[in-house]
């Protein structure tokens, strides 16, 4: 079950992209009691989304729209994201 921060991300995501695809990963376990660790286990955060919203657009375009979508979760209520943005029309995804 997400907790409530992964559900904001994942609502947030959702209502500016409508993604095709969109994962919200907690990865805050693998970083229990390093720095950035705040107790609360969500702290660190994979997000893989396919959106038509990221066609012609660059990797870092796109980082920075999904940074932008998400306002003041990176960096001040979680240490770490990792984004891994796609286009329906991309060659090669994650699966």
């Amino acid at each position: 079950m997400a907790g409530p921060l992964a559900t904001e991300i994942h609502n947030l995501l959702t209502n500016s992209f409508a993604p095709e695809r969109l994962e919200v990963i907690n990865d805050s376990a693998k970083h229990s009691g390093h720095m950035g660790d705040d107790g609360s286990g969500e702290s660190h955060f994979t997000v893989v989304i396919e959106s038509a919203a990221f066609a012609g657009k660059n990797r870092l375009q796109r980082q920075r729209m999904v940074n932008h979508a998400l306002g003041d979760i990176p960096g001040e209520r979680v240490h770490a994201l990792a984004i891994r943005a796609f286009a329906p029309d991309d060659a090669t995804k994650d699966a």
